[in-house]
This record gives C-alpha cells, sequence and structure tokens, in this order.
C-alpha cells in the first residue's frame, strides 16, 4: 500500500502541473523538416584527379634489389645476414629476393603499375606465384591470367 502512495507523489512531482491543473501544449512537439531545393548560383568544384603511387610490389621489388646487390658484391654473407642486420625472418627476406625471379620483361611491367586512389592492382602473393610459375615463359602466361583475371574483377 505505502509503495502505491510514493508512486502517485513521485508521479505528481514529475509533472509541471500544480495540483491537478494540467498545461496544454500548442505548438507541435515534432518539427518536419522541409524538403526545399535550393539551386546554387555556381556549379559545384570539380572532382579531384585521382591520387596515383606505385604500387607496393612495385616498391617490393625494388627493396629485393637493393637487398641482393650487397650478397652478389660479396658485402653480405647470405639471406640469414640479410635477415639479421635488418631484423626480419629468413622466410621474408627468401619471400623478397623470390620476386628478383621474375623475368626482366615482367619486373619492368610491375615497375609501371600504378595504384590509383589506394587500390592496389595487384598483391604480392599473386606476384610470388607468378616467380614460382617456373621458366620465363610459364611466368609471362601466368602473368597474363593474373592480369585478365584483374581486369575482369575491375569491371
Amino acid at each position: 500500500m505505502r509503495g502505491a502512495e510514493n508512486r502517485e507523489e513521485s508521479a505528481r512531482k514529475n509533472t509541471d502541473a500544480e495540483g491537478d491543473e494540467f498545461r496544454v501544449i500548442e505548438k507541435p512537439l515534432f518539427r518536419r523538416k522541409s524538403r526545399s531545393v535550393t539551386l546554387a548560383e555556381t556549379p559545384p568544384p570539380a572532382k579531384p584527379e585521382p591520387v596515383r603511387r606505385p604500387v607496393k610490389v612495385a616498391q617490393q621489388l625494388a627493396l629485393a634489389h637493393h637487398l641482393q646487390a650487397p650478397i652478389d658484391r660479396g658485402a653480405v654473407a647470405d639471406r640469414a645476414a640479410v635477415a639479421r642486420k635488418l631484423g626480419l625472418t629468413r622466410a621474408r627476406v627468401t619471400q623478397l629476393l623470390d620476386l628478383t625471379l621474375l623475368a626482366p620483361d615482367l619486373q619492368l611491367e610491375v615497375l609501371e603499375l600504378e595504384a590509383v586512389d589506394g587500390v592496389e592492382p595487384m598483391a604480392e602473393r599473386a606476384l610470388r606465384a607468378v616467380a614460382h610459375a617456373g621458366t620465363w615463359a610459364e611466368q609471362r602466361a601466368a602473368w597474363r591470367a593474373d592480369t585478365r583475371s584483374t581486369t575482369a574483377r575491375e569491371r
């Protein structure tokens, strides 16, 4: 019984009414947004030019050649020494240096690739698969197959 009385008192305290009088709200509770169309005097600004940059795999191919050069000169003993110096795993250094196995014409094509607005046209894993395809002729066939599937996905 006492709980019911407390609820009635709290309900009376929470209203704006004094006693038994209630205030009537005459303004609408919700405002509607107008859907009017305004025309600008000037045309909208032109879309910005797409941002183009070399693809990541081109940078990694360049890094692979940079890492291979001291090994070829004899300044560094082997891939394991390169990995220790750079703080990378031997497996990662091997993955990077495997990119140098690509056919020279394919390496040039990789270096010419561009990422447009941050969209990479080729992943490193796909490029490594091309490099591991075998002979340069097989690599070229794998490259053509990969670039065809990439252009088909973009459409």
